[in-house]
């Protein structure tokens, strides 16, 4: 079993834009999935933003970004990024879910989602939201 946290930066329509900056500067595979792709259109003005996307670097560097939906509070430097914690199995990723949650604010509770196996979202008791999920093998 590995556990992995990656820095995860929330824009509200600039995601693309900025993982594709990051990606110019350190190099590396974009990996970009649309709120339209994964079936999960809050707005359909907002069909072709990021709901989740990434870029991973040979060098080490790795970075997760998306676009807010505009019906959740986002200015920029409140509520711009996230600690994304990605394990292999449900029973590593409900261990870890079960002592993050203590005194926490559960913003999404820890239960299967069309992308992941298992997916949830926490404020800890320190003001850090942390998006919690079990890696699954995805088509890009």
């Amino acid at each position: 079993m590995s556990v992995k946290s990656v820095t995860h930066l929330n824009f509200r329509g600039d995601a693309r834009a900025a993982l594709e900056f990051y990606r110019s500067v350190f190099g590396g595979d974009l990996a970009v999935v649309t709120y339209k792709d994964a079936g999960n259109v809050p707005d359909a003005a907002e069909a072709d933003q990021v709901m989740w996307g990434q870029v991973i670097a040979g060098n080490g560097f790795h970075v997760m970004a998306y676009d807010v939906p505009a019906g959740m509070p986002w200015q920029r430097g409140e509520n711009s990024f996230f600690v994304s914690l990605r394990g292999e199995t449900t029973e590593e990723i409900t261990a870890y879910w079960e002592k993050l949650s203590a005194g926490a604010t559960v913003v999404r509770p820890l239960a299967p989602a069309p992308w992941a196996p298992l997916y949830g979202m926490l404020e800890d008791r320190y003001g850090v939201v942390w998006v919690v999920d079990v890696a699954a093998p995805r088509e890009v």
